[in-house]
């Protein structure tokens, strides 16, 4: 199966292949807990859970006072876009 353009807002997206996209970035699925994954970058951590309208993101001790930063993102953005935005941290 391929996955939609990355231009396809994400709700147009299979299950699979969001999971597929994470495991692409780097994350870690949480086998306890389907819906959440972790991601480690080299300047900054993220948890990030798959809500039924969103996705959250909290990035984990962050500069400077090492304060979580939560951002949430809808859906009907864009793999591409959701991408830039997630994965460019905090």
């Amino acid at each position: 199966m391929v996955m939609p353009s990355a231009d396809t807002p994400l709700y147009n997206h299979p299950l699979p292949d969001i999971e597929q996209w994470l495991r692409e970035q780097g994350c870690r699925q949480n086998p306890q807990s389907l819906h959440e994954w972790h991601v480690e970058k080299t300047a900054w951590k993220a948890d990030i859970a798959l809500d039924v309208d969103s996705i959250v993101v909290r990035y984990l001790n962050t500069p400077p006072q090492g304060d979580d930063v939560q951002r949430i993102f809808k859906y009907s953005l864009s793999r591409q876009d959701l991408e830039e935005a997630i994965f460019s941290g905090p």
